[in-house]
């Protein structure tokens, strides 16, 4: 009987454990669904205490679709129709945010008063990851241009219906063959030099080049390429986006070809206006032909599509007065023109009164009469807002990759610190009973005491590798005190020194920015520690102009960046990602024995914000 009692004990004792250092969250209900016993997780979870929770009813944790799901099968298995489910839902936190759970529920009826038992796990992190994944596939099925993904080989291992409509091949067709199905044999020694480029980290942007069809036709194509990265960041393949710009390369050519044509005209001007109209009209680009005046001369069948107007309805009008809502800056670009100055930019925005913004890429030239004199202008414009918006998708679905890589991280810092930083603090204290029990066996107490140094050791490097993964100081306290803590923990733990400057950081940093920044930071100070050959690395913060500036600078034996981002690490690739999701600049000065100076500079407008809204 007494042993039966130690038992219980012992069962009751285990159990109490299990419920307080379950990572999972765990609450004990009655059949009126009103919690009785609460765990610390599950509190953690949601932000509540646990007398807040006693408080609640089940149903008040989850907004009223979620709890109506939720309540139906627990009526379910109130009535013995059930004796578990599980469900996927939302819960309230205390500050009145969202976070998914996986809900486990069950029936405890062996307990004289039936009791219900449920297990949350959070699974936000899941869901981001999901969600991110689902709008990627909507973004390539819906898109025009091609999307392909590859493997470190080259080979297809997914194509949609931009590639099949651009290239001719079916998705059956094109996937398992090699890339290089695509490329002419004289660009054979191109395509291995992008597959040897993005092998090695590096992102190839908006280059343009020739690709080939099914049927062996020649098309433009601008390539956008960058790698696929598992979860520790390693790279597993490269993602294309090809985008058909031979339309737009014959509109080029065109005005190639007219500009000769110009510069050598000898004809009347009468003559030579009329040659110039004719062209214009036929050309296969959004072109118009205005006169000193900015009155409509000739405008093509393509410009007169993009605008959705008629050119019968628009040949003497003036340009200002068909568009009021001109942007200024282009209307000093006409000026300009008008005074004999070719203006271009790849990417322009107009902001439409009516709402929306439309991406332009630009070109205004004058025209000249026989006599030389400038007659006006020719504006070439060429539509990119699908290109644009193609770019922030990409850009968004970065950003949440990046988002869920750190929740990640976080989770992952909490189970080193919360479950495998106390497991090894049960062991040391395990082990420290030895030392009565064999106080006649020197040899065993040694090796004790040396067990239980590796074992202090081995805490000390979980605790630092879970505040490498998530700081609870940039969290909570900002950037400036995770810089300053980290330079002096990596101080503390190597031969370098790492002086920290911060200069006139008046405010708190936007969470993704002071994030962003860390991580560089973290980067920056590994390789210099890694690589550098120094003892000394000074970083310096500020702010300036509305920009936050961070800079590392050491004075070891630097290297060729141009080299490095050919090799296989991912430091110099990642920090470069980080800053561009960012809207920001960096800049990497080094060489060989001469030290390397990494300046990042990120914006503090509402630019980011604004990006990260639209996302």
């Amino acid at each position: 009987m007494a042993n039966s009692r130690s038992v219980a004990i012992v069962d009751n004792q285990l159990f109490h454990d299990v419920f307080h250092a379950s990572p999972i969250g765990i609450v004990v209900e009655n059949l009126d669904g009103q919690p009785l016993f609460i765990n610390p997780a599950f509190c953690a979870m949601l932000g509540f205490t646990e007398e807040e929770v006693r408080t609640k009813h089940c149903v008040d944790f989850s907004p009223p679709e979620d709890a109506q799901k939720d309540w139906a099968l627990f009526q379910q298995l109130r009535a013995g129709a059930i004796d578990h489910y599980q469900l996927e839902k939302r819960y309230f936190r205390r500050d009145g945010s969202l976070v998914w759970g996986s809900l486990s529920i069950s029936l405890l009826d062996s307990h004289p008063t039936p009791l219900v038992i449920a297990l949350v796990e959070d699974i936000t992190e899941k869901k981001a990851a999901e969600e991110a994944r689902f709008r990627h596939a909507a973004v390539v099925e819906s898109s025009q241009d091609a999307i392909i993904s590859k493997d470190l080989d080259g080979i297809i291992v997914s194509w949609n219906a931009g590639a099949e409509r651009i290239f001719g091949y079916t998705e059956r067709e094109a996937v398992g063959q090699p890339i290089t199905i695509l490329t002419p044999s004289k660009f054979h020694d191109e395509q291995n030099e992008i597959l040897e480029t993005l092998k090695n980290g590096n992102r190839i942007e908006h280059y343009e080049t020739i690709r080939v069809t099914k049927t062996g036709k020649s098309v433009d194509v601008s390539l956008t390429i960058g790698p696929i990265k598992d979860s520790a960041g390693g790279i597993v393949g490269f993602t294309q986006i090809a985008r058909d710009i031979s339309e737009r390369k014959r509109a080029e050519r065109f005005l190639r070809g007219t500009n000769r044509i110009l510069e050598k005209q000898t004809a009347t001007l009468q003559a030579s206006e009329e040659l110039l109209k004719i062209f214009v009209k036929n050309v296969p680009a959004g072109v118009a032909m205005l006169d000193r005046k900015m009155r409509y001369v000739q405008v093509s069948d393509r410009w007169c599509a993009d605008y959705s107007i008629e050119s019968s309805q628009v040949l003497g009008r003036s340009h200002y007065e068909l568009f009021p809502d001109m942007p200024e800056h282009w209307k000093q670009v006409h000026r300009r023109a008008l005074k004999g100055e070719t203006v271009r930019a790849d990417e322009d925005h107009w902001d439409r009164d009516g709402g929306g913004t439309t991406w332009v890429r630009w070109e205004v030239r004058p025209w000249q009469t026989a006599e030389g004199t400038v007659g006006g202008i020719l504006i070439f414009a060429e539509d990119i807002t699908r290109r644009k918006q193609m770019e922030e998708e990409i850009s968004s679905i970065s950003r949440k990759m990046i988002e869920a890589q750190e929740q990640e991280r976080s989770r992952i810092a909490r189970e080193l610190h919360d479950d495998v930083s106390q497991q090894l603090a049960l062991l040391a204290v395990e082990l420290s009973q030895w030392d009565h029990r064999t106080p006649d066996n020197p040899a065993l107490q040694n090796y004790v005491e040396h067990a239980k140094r590796r074992i202090s050791d081995i805490a000390h490097d979980v605790q630092s590798l879970s505040h490498q993964l998530h700081s609870s100081k940039l969290e909570y306290l900002g950037l400036v005190a995770a810089a300053r803590s980290l330079s002096r923990e990596i101080s503390e733990k190597s031969n370098v020194s790492v002086e920290f400057v911060e200069n006139g950081l008046s405010r708190r940093l936007p969470k993704e920015v002071s994030l962003a920044l860390f991580r560089i930071l973290q980067q920056a100070l590994h390789n210099a520690v890694a690589h550098s050959g120094t003892n000394k690395v000074k970083v310096r913060l500020w702010e300036h102009s509305n920009y936050v500036h961070l800079v590392v600078k050491d004075l070891g034996r630097g290297f060729d960046p141009s080299a490095a981002l050919q090799s296989a690490g991912l430091g110099l690739t990642s920090m470069r990602e980080r800053t561009r999701l960012m809207a920001g600049e960096i800049t990497i000065d080094s060489r060989p024995m001469h030290g390397t100076t990494i300046h990042v500079r990120v914006p503090l407008d509402s630019e980011v914000d604004s990006q990260k809204q639209a996302a």
